[in-house]
């Protein structure tokens, strides 16, 4: 097989995972479902991704972040992500991956997943910014604290549904970002 024949039969499998995985959840996924969907041998989940929850992690990796949040100067950083809570209060996920995350992401195959997500794309590079500019000891709790307060933000949403978020509420959460990222 050419290799432009296997990087296409990749990346089908590969978007028909993202598809599958948007619509019903993680759990609800298998990996015959994926290779059915992609029209390839079940085998090439394996050898082109290990298994699913490397799929799965692949695919969540291509997916929005906070950390574009994180970018300008640290004085600035409780003000972007107050707005950017703020926005989050307001709507759903903007990808239906993350929305799936939301639902699946206590099942035993892809909590390593899910630790090293928040892990490598919203803790470390917080608390490395932190430290730039403030106390290095205490900047990954204060990444922690930051990460549970999203988190939070997350889970109310889902459990209340999105509200609109007001210029007080991004006031209110500047306030409560400073304090936390303060050393």
């Amino acid at each position: 097989m050419k290799s432009r024949d296997r990087e296409a039969t990749r990346q089908r499998l590969f978007h028909a995972a993202r598809s599958l995985f948007a619509e019903y959840g993680y759990e609800h996924v298998t990996v015959r479902m994926i290779a059915a969907e992609a029209d390839a041998n079940v085998a090439l989940v394996a050898r082109y991704f290990g298994s699913k929850a490397e799929l799965f992690a692949e695919v969540l990796a291509g997916e929005p972040s906070i950390r574009q949040v994180f970018g300008g100067d640290t004085e600035g950083l409780p003000r972007r992500l107050a707005e950017y809570a703020a926005q989050r209060m307001h709507a759903e996920p903007d990808s239906p991956i993350l929305r799936s995350l939301e639902r699946s992401a206590g099942h035993p195959e892809i909590q390593n997943v899910v630790r090293d997500r928040l892990r490598n794309v919203i803790i470390e590079p917080l608390a490395r910014l932190l430290a730039e500019s403030g106390e290095p000891a205490a900047s990954m709790a204060r990444a922690r604290l930051v990460t549970s307060i999203f988190l939070g933000i997350g889970t109310l949403r889902r459990l209340v549904g999105p509200e609109q978020g007001t210029p007080a509420d991004v006031d209110r959460l500047t306030a409560v970002f400073a304090a936390a990222l303060k050393p």
